[in-house]
């Protein structure tokens, strides 16, 4: 069956594309990729038979042809991952999203026309109940008519040719009957109907079923993928220690590296001045006897300055002796000059009294 058939009464309501996955039918647990990549995945709703359908082709394959029902569940597996399971397929599809927006909107998709599928069954369903309502009315009614066309019957063998009230009455028991014949072809019809819909749900209900135990054996896989992933976290948070530990344990060495870098100059540093020290022990000695040369000139500096020290106090001694005699010679000199002065006067006195003399005379 051509998912899409030509001249098609069904029209795309929603489009999206994913990666499809189908369940391993031998296992009923591990994914078969149904596409190598991304493909389209499109809802079509037919308007004449009321129905809706997910389809996705993969060039001139069909992998999905998926007739949605009341019955069926999408389920989100993962924030990029979805799953529902198809009875009449007598599969499960999986679909991978490029990210969880995506899936939400497949989801929320997948709910609106589950609930449509709901809807139009209840229709569908109240048809069939009017519509078996009406033909057992029929059926209860269709006696009385026979009946009745009877008496008619036996009043137009009676009458001949009654007139136009007997040929309405015929009319209407031929219409009675043909809506009768109708009635019993509609009912046979829709006990039909009603079988395969019997049929169906029970192929529903075991798929059901299957789909229970199969997410009971998917929740023990998740289960048993979380307590791996708790233990990988476990592990990856070991490892992020180790690495942490690693990451100090290179900074100590980068530090431990300068630090010998720095004490490797300083070392260097230190037999530069090593190398100074031993330029300058080998000029010590010649150091040393220029400062005995220097001492011994020192000594003879300081036993001159001494012997210069002591002339100098003598010359002082002779200073200050020459000048008490100065200052004596002074004094007599002064003495000497005052008695000059009155010899000198007595003189003049003397002169003064011979020139006087010498007037008298």
């Amino acid at each position: 069956i051509s998912p899409v058939p030509p001249y098609s009464r069904e029209q795309p309501i929603f489009t999206t594309r994913a990666h499809v996955f189908q369940i391993d039918p031998s296992t009923k647990k591990n994914w078969v990729p149904a596409s190598k990549q991304a493909v389209t995945v499109s809802y079509f709703y037919d308007s004449t038979r009321n129905s809706y359908r997910i389809i996705s082709v993969d060039g001139a394959k069909v992998i999905i042809n998926s007739t949605i029902t009341p019955n069926m569940t999408f389920t989100k597996t993962s924030q990029k991952f979805g799953q529902w399971a198809d009875s009449r397929a007598n599969t499960v599809f999986g679909l991978g999203f490029s990210s969880e927006q995506h899936l939400t909107k497949f989801a929320e998709k997948f709910q609106e026309v589950k609930e449509a599928a709901q809807l139009a069954r209840d229709r569908s369903q109240e048809k069939i109940e009017t519509s078996s309502n009406h033909s057992q009315e029929s059926g209860r009614e269709t006696p009385s008519s026979t009946r009745a066309s009877s008496v008619n019957g036996t009043d137009d063998e009676k009458a001949s040719h009654g007139g136009p009230a007997d040929a309405h009455l015929k009319s209407e028991n031929d219409k009675l009957k043909i809506a009768l014949a109708q009635s019993s072809s509609n009912v046979k019809k829709w006990e039909t109907e009603l079988q395969t819909l019997r049929e169906s749900n029970a192929r529903l209900t075991s798929a059901l079923q299957e789909s229970a135990a199969s997410v009971e054996n998917w929740k023990k896989q998740f289960s048993e993928c979380k307590e791996e992933n708790d233990q990988l976290r476990n592990k990856i948070e070991e490892l992020e220690e180790q690495c942490n530990e690693i990451n100090k344990e290179r900074e100590r060495n980068a530090q431990l590296s300068r630090r010998l870098q720095e004490l490797e100059s300083e070392v260097q540093d230190k037999e530069l001045e090593l190398e100074d020290l031993r330029k300058q022990g080998e000029i010590i000695p010649q150091l040393m006897s220029e400062c005995e040369s220097v001492s011994q000139k020192l000594q003879t500096a300081e036993r001159k300055n001494r012997e210069l020290e002591e002339k100098v106090r003598t010359l002082r001694t002779n200073v200050e002796e020459n000048k008490q005699r100065q200052n004596n010679l002074k004094t007599e000199l002064k003495n000497f000059l005052d008695v000059l002065d009155g010899k000198i006067d007595e003189l003049h006195d003397f002169r003064q009294g011979l020139s006087k003399l010498g007037a008298d005379n």
